[in-house]
């Protein structure tokens, strides 16, 4: 049974949510909050946003893999293989019944910092980012769909820069432009975590349909409904929804924004006239932090388990991999069993060719922890050889936001090969079994 919508998870984590009922500011301090708060964390609903009342503001949500193997009513061990499994399936979207993100529609000319709770999140930001937004529209000839999360600067009362750096919607900006005309979009704000995956998840540039994705990731088709003042199908229960059109031929500089690398972007993008906003009431605003865990997990799950899926299609052994923390999908680590020096090598290539964004690969054997960072540091420090187990790429093409980026967008990659030689001057010491179940179970009581 498919969550309702977001409200309906946030109910059903319980204890997973913690209430805040100081008065927090939209303007640094909720990205601070969001940013301190662990992944281990509970996730956090601010109840009381300084101007804006009624409004609350909800983040950490799916910082980690508890809260998302229960966005997926899975487990955390079966998280991944229930998304792979999922993703390949499609639920066509159904019209709505019921439409809550309408119960306020607002297309007369209102400041949208003076309706939505839109955070600031940096000390040195341009101005308020919308940071998850889902930005649906339809490619012009053809109605295909697409959508995507894409960053979006508030320039004026009824102006949002947007970012454009991923397909489909840069390929749909492209052919609206061609034509001299504008792309209608829709943003959809405040979504269950599916859709909000199914938005990134690594697909072909038009098919298939990512909101059916949504619908297999969730058992349940995604009920939609026409926007008010734009042609685009949102999803019916979502918080809030921003409509308006990507003006054809014009730029505006965008940024500074501190970016989920951890360091400011800026660009020259594109602009949306927003012609309406609708919401929920007492609606629930999307905090989402760049450089935060949440981010961690989204990218694990629509990015890392779908790298998973290509090595294993391309190399036996592959057991598990995870995205490091903290790296915007930029570094990965890759569990391997039983596999030879020269597939590890193979592995390397393959991988670091697959995405554009990964810059960094490390592989070691299952006998390593890849979600504890002081095991991968052991590995490295133990295993590999520096001198023969290091590949290096020069001359790629280096992701968009990668501080480290020439002037020409060139960058360079790199691969670590630290599984374990031969012999048993590589094995692992390990702990008596029993013993070390006992110390477990002791300990848990102990600390609770």
């Amino acid at each position: 049974m498919a969550w309702r919508d977001l409200r309906a998870l946030i109910d059903g984590l319980g204890s997973g949510v913690r209430r805040v009922g100081e008065r927090f500011s939209p303007r640094f301090e909720i990205a601070a909050a969001l940013r301190e708060a662990r992944a281990d964390a509970p996730a956090l609903l601010f109840d009381s946003i300084e101007g804006y009342p009624g409004w609350r503001v909800y983040g950490n949500l799916i910082a980690n893999r508890e809260r998302m193997a229960r966005a997926f009513e899975t487990t955390p061990e079966a998280l991944a293989e229930t998304y792979l499994q999922r993703r390949q399936q499609g639920i066509d979207p159904v019209g709505a019944t019921q439409v809550p993100v309408k119960d306020v529609v607002v297309t007369h000319d209102d400041d949208l910092t003076g309706l939505l709770p839109i955070l600031t999140h940096h000390e040195h930001d341009a101005a308020p980012y919308i940071t998850t937004g889902v930005v649906l529209c339809s490619e012009p000839g053809t109605g295909r769909r697409g959508m995507g999360i894409h960053r979006m600067q508030v320039h004026g009362p009824r102006r949002l820069g947007l970012f454009l750096a991923n397909p489909p919607l840069t390929l749909f900006h492209a052919a609206a432009e061609a034509r001299g005309e504008p792309l209608e979009v829709a943003i959809a704000l405040g979504l269950e975590p599916a859709i909000v995956v199914a938005s990134v998840c690594k697909v072909g540039p038009l098919v298939p349909d990512k909101m059916a994705i949504a619908g297999a990731l969730r058992g349940e088709p995604v009920p939609l409904i026409r926007g008010e003042t734009v042609d685009v199908m949102v999803p019916a229960r979502a918080e809030i929804v921003i409509e308006g059109r990507v003006l054809p031929g014009v730029r505006q500089h965008e940024g500074p924004f501190g970016e989920n690398t951890g360091a400011y972007f800026s660009n020259e993008s594109a602009v949306i006239e927003v012609t309406a906003v609708t919401h929920r009431r007492e609606p629930l605003y999307p905090g989402l932090t760049p450089w935060a865990a949440d981010v961690d997990m989204l990218l694990w799950l629509a990015a890392g388990t779908e790298m998973l899926r290509q090595l294993r299609e391309h190399v036996a052994g592959v057991a598990d991999l995870e995205i490091a923390s903290g790296t915007a999908g930029f570094a990965m680590v890759v569990a391997v069993s039983g596999t030879s020096r020269s597939e590890v090598r193979r592995l390397i290539h393959l991988a670091l060719a697959f995405d554009k964004r990964l810059k960094s690969v490390t592989v070691v054997d299952d006998d390593v922890d890849i979600r504890n960072p002081r095991e991968v540091a052991w590995a490295l420090a133990t295993r590999l050889r520096p001198a023969h187990d290091t590949i290096i790429i020069s001359g790629t093409d280096a992701y968009v936001i990668d501080p480290s980026a020439s002037g020409a967008g060139q960058g360079s990659k790199i691969g670590f090969d630290a599984t374990r030689g031969d012999g048993s001057a590589s094995d692992k010491a390990r702990l008596e079994p029993r013993a070390l179940a006992k110390a477990r179970a002791v300990l848990g009581e102990l600390m609770g």
